[in-house]
């Protein structure tokens, strides 16, 4: 399990960093969300995968560990502000220099 979450996470990351590099606005975007994405998983296994394990190390209690739960939320909250930021940003350089790419350019 702890192999497809690795690679689930290379995957997103690697695909995010990929859209990153693109000349376009929108790819810039969505690689954007692809690295939030790749972000919130690695916070929740901060969590443990662990099945059968106590919830929290050292102790034996009924509860688990909140903090990897509000850090993902807090994440999901600042990556949703970031995306609706950038998609604004990408609409209003494509009014102002009716192109899409990310310099301002334009094929040249």
């Amino acid at each position: 399990m702890e192999l497809l979450y690795a690679l689930t996470l290379g995957v997103l990351t690697m695909s995010g960093v990929y859209l990153m590099l693109r000349a376009r606005t929108f790819p810039v975007v969505v690689g954007l969300t692809l690295i939030s994405y790749a972000v919130n998983l690695f916070l929740f296994a901060m969590g443990r995968l662990h099945t059968g394990m106590p919830p929290v190390i050292g102790q034996v209690a009924a509860h688990t560990d909140p903090l990897p739960q509000a850090l993902v939320l807090t994440a999901i909250v600042i990556g949703f502000g970031m995306t609706a930021f950038s998609l604004v940003l990408a609409l209003r350089a494509q009014g102002e220099l009716d192109n899409d790419h990310v310099d301002g350019r334009g094929e040249q």
